[in-house]
């Protein structure tokens, strides 16, 4: 998913969304779209997936026709206008022969294998060979069921770790998985500058010297989110505060414990490798990483930018402030976790699921 319809997607009124629901179509096509996605804190709670044999898919595309002055769909078999005068102005829309279907449906294939990964144990395959309105009451059925939380309590868990360490992709995991409100913390801050709300106007002084919120603001902020009842009902993933150990004694004083707090440690040159490769294309918005995700020509690379948040100096600021406040803080909350992040990340997943499962261990005096 691009970076452009990803802003379209979660400009929506935040409220709308959550009390009439939402559908989404089209995307994601592809893992890495998937991951993108969770990322951003889209999780939905029903996946379909809309499956017929190949034979039947390519022969309903070959029907297609459209109407080159309504834009109205047709078929030549299922839906034939009555009227010659609009029969005779049907056209056949591109990319639908037989080649062109088939190659598009082994790529469907290829992907299709790699995403449903990311949506365990939330996704239903219906048949699509059969009446719509069969289909459709499938479909229907199956969204109106609530899935049980896979949790074994309420949790509250706390990520901490220096830029690049992985933070956001754990947390998205975590809310997918567990059904979590996943909260970012920084991502909150933008939101509320961006709504003109009262924490808003506090926080645009500070955004725009490009200096620190301060953390009475911050908490402001978060309580508003915290108190909300789907935080309240479904639990957390917090990331992106406390940063330090008067912020999580000032977080706990209100009343915010998380029962689980990991620690993701990753190298320097970890980090390094990570953050300064990454760039952004001007003209698309697509996002690029020089080694894991090039871009596909010479003449897109050539064009592509840095943010000055991925210069070496400016991850080497960040991530030794984290290192300076990580020992205060790994002290404040005594039974947190550490873990090696830097490993592949479904690998650090699974220990981190792990220590939401299991019992956390006693301290031994």
């Amino acid at each position: 998913m691009k970076e452009t319809e990803g802003r379209v997607f979660m400009s929506q009124s935040r409220d709308d969304l959550q009390q009439r629901g939402w559908i989404l179509d089209g995307i994601p096509e592809t893992r890495e779209q998937a991951l993108l996605i969770q990322t951003l804190g889209v999780s939905p709670r029903h996946v379909i997936v809309l499956s017929a044999p190949d034979a039947v898919l390519i022969e309903r595309n070959l029907g297609k026709r459209i109407d080159p002055q309504t834009g109205e769909i047709y078929h030549t078999i299922f839906d034939w206008p009555p009227e010659s005068e609009i029969q005779n102005r049907l056209i056949a829309p591109a990319g639908i022969s037989e080649g062109e279907t088939a190659r598009r449906l082994l790529e469907y294939h290829r992907n299709i294998v790699r995403i449903l990964p990311s949506y365990p144990k939330i996704v239903k395959v219906i048949t699509a060979d059969q009446p719509c309105v069969d289909v459709f009451y499938q479909a229907l059925t199956y969204v109106q069921t609530i899935h049980r939380s896979n949790a074994p309590f309420t949790p509250r868990v706390l990520l901490c770790g220096p830029v690049g360490s992985g933070k956001s992709l754990q947390a998205a995991l975590l809310a997918e998985k567990y059904g979590l409100v996943n909260v970012c913390c920084g991502q909150l801050l933008k939101e509320a500058m961006a709504d003109k709300s009262k924490y808003g106007e506090m926080i645009r002084p500070f955004f725009e010297k490009e200096t620190a919120v301060p953390s009475y603001i911050i908490m402001k902020v978060l309580r508003q989110r915290l108190d909300q009842q789907d935080c309240v009902e479904r639990g957390w993933v917090l990331h992106g505060f406390p940063r330090d150990r008067d912020q999580a004694c000032l977080m706990d004083s209100m009343g915010y414990k998380p029962n689980r707090v990991f620690f993701l440690n990753v190298p320097f040159d970890s980090i390094i490798e990570r953050l300064t490769l990454r760039r952004t294309d001007p003209v698309t918005g697509e996002r690029s990483h020089l080694m894991y995700k090039p871009p596909p020509t010479m003449e897109i690379q050539a064009r592509l930018l840095q943010s000055p948040k991925d210069s070496e100096e400016q991850i080497r600021l960040r991530t030794e402030l984290f290192y300076r406040n990580s020992a205060e803080l790994q002290e404040f909350y005594g039974q947190a976790i550490t873990l090696n992040g830097d490993q592949d990340p479904y690998t650090v997943f699974e220990y981190i699921e792990s220590g939401i499962i299991n019992p956390l261990p006693k301290k031994v005096p």
